[in-house]
């Protein structure tokens, strides 16, 4: 018997088969073992972004604070492709379950033609960015130095969402690793290159933020370039022949693509979108408000790339679950991820509370009278970020979590009203109406983030037990 019911007809889940702490014990470790390639992707990945950021702090306080700027105006273009294109995963796993492999390789196609629809508008608002900068009331020099690095790493964006086609279908597979040391490839590359364009080595010549976007553009060609290369040649993958044809529609996928996507990529720019917000917010208060900004958030970014990967490993612990109808394996498979991801964070909380100066020394010279500012600023941002870590981590797990119970919808929802109207609202009234200026802007952050990971869970814990009720006949005579 795997589960007891109480008097309400509800599953009880302190009784199992191995005792009562063993079944979350096997789902803690299962959960971290699936999470643990994930995660070390998702840090590669953040890995290159931060690259750029350490870099652009060595050209300076303005540099930084430029190509802060224009990271914040196109990560939401990039992370609602991805969110997009993210639906390629289960329509691919789903297919390959049936053993329809052509459809596995019509997705993968059509998963390309998805990434062009969203490329030809995305990339021309981006190449014509500075009309869009002076709406916000950016200065004249940030303006023109984001234009720079936008018009050069532009053109790498069709090839960044291409590669995260070859994810999806790498992962359905079974085979993340392969996409693991492309991403390390990536890494390096990116680093190589930027030292050699935005600093003049190597013979090349010192361009600055140019050289960075240039790079950008430069390595993710070469990233999607090695993972294609290695799909084609690998024995298991080259049969699904996922380019023959390219030109060859297949309408009911590409529709199918985007109604599972459209909601995932809705949700996670809701997210991306207000912190690029809070980056032009910053803008209109100074550069040091910004460079400052530029530093607590990336470590935040960093930080928040290991609860990235325990939602990714909380989507398949809970759809594995779901498809076998197993309400109990569901319930220990969500909130074990949200045990995993809360550890994680409080530790990332207590290392932003007390060494910020060393993270941010990573990123500005304290030696250097013109960076004292915006370091004090970056620790006080910091002390607001470890505040938030866990409640950030949670609201992640959760949307990864309704995911697996192909909850997509309402998330949307409530990802859009606590961003936006919670946390943007909180974050303009407290940082220019109260005059906190960009202290106030984070707080608004933490509130936002607070608010969607307390709705998540809820409906996750609703959702859960609604499961157990269709359930329970099953649960008791197993």
């Amino acid at each position: 018997m795997v589960a007891s019911l109480d008097k309400s007809g509800r599953a009880d889940r302190s009784v199992g088969a191995k005792g009562s702490f063993a079944p979350w014990w096997d789902e803690v470790r299962a959960t971290s073992v699936l999470a643990l390639p994930l995660v070390l992707t998702q840090l590669a990945v953040i890995a290159i972004h931060t690259t750029d950021v350490l870099m652009m702090g060595w050209l300076g306080p303005q540099e930084l604070a430029a190509g802060t700027l224009a990271s914040s105006f196109y990560t939401p273009f990039f992370f609602f492709g991805l969110g997009l294109l993210t639906a390629v995963a289960p329509i691919c796993a789903q297919a390959l379950g049936a053993r329809q492999y052509r459809t596995v390789r019509r997705t993968v196609r059509q998963g390309f033609w998805v990434a062009i629809l969203v490329v030809i508008p995305f990339g021309v608002v981006i190449y014509n960015v500075r009309p869009f900068f002076h709406a916000f009331g950016q200065s004249e020099i940030n303006a023109e130095l984001a234009e720079l690095y936008l018009q050069a790493a532009v053109w790498g964006l069709l090839p960044a969402l291409w590669l995260i086609v070859l994810r999806c279908f790498v992962s359905a597979l079974s085979r993340p690793r392969s996409i693991l040391f492309v991403t390390l490839f990536g890494v390096f590359a990116n680093a190589l290159g930027n030292y050699a364009l935005m600093f003049g080595k190597f013979g090349f010549p010192a361009l600055g933020l140019l050289g960075a976007g240039i790079t950008t553009s430069i390595v993710n060609f070469a990233m999607f370039a090695v993972m294609l290369t290695f799909v084609s040649m690998d024995r298991r993958m080259k049969r699904f022949a996922i380019i023959v044809r390219f030109w060859k529609p297949d309408w009911t996928i590409f529709v199918s693509i985007l109604k599972v996507g459209l909601p995932i990529g809705v949700s996670v720019v809701s997210e991306t979108g207000m912190f690029a917000v809070a980056a032009f917010m910053m803008g209109l208060i100074s550069v040091s408000a910004t460079a400052g900004h530029a530093i607590a958030l990336q470590c935040a970014a960093v930080a928040f790339m290991v609860p990235l990967g325990v939602s990714h490993a909380a989507t398949i612990r809970v759809g594995l679950a779901a498809g076998r109808r197993n309400a109990e394996a569901v319930w220990r498979a969500g909130w074990s991820s949200f045990g995993l991801s809360a550890v994680f964070c409080m530790a990332s909380a207590m290392l932003f509370w007390f060494f910020p100066g060393a993270l941010i020394s990573l990123f500005l010279d304290p030696a250097l009278p013109q960076n004292a500012e915006p370091i004090a600023l970056a620790v006080s941002f910091l002390g607001i970020a470890a505040l938030f870590q866990i409640v950030d981590g949670l609201q992640i797990v959760g949307a990864g979590s309704l995911r697996g119970l192909k909850d997509t919808a309402m998330p949307m929802i409530i990802s859009a009203i606590g961003y936006w109207f919670v946390g943007f609202g909180t974050s303009y009234y407290l940082g220019f109406v109260q005059g906190l200026g960009g202290l106030g802007i984070w707080i608004g952050l933490a509130v936002g983030l607070t608010a969607v990971a307390v709705a998540l869970l809820w409906r996750f814990a609703r959702l859960g037990s609604a499961l157990d009720y269709r359930e329970k006949v099953a649960l008791a005579t197993a």
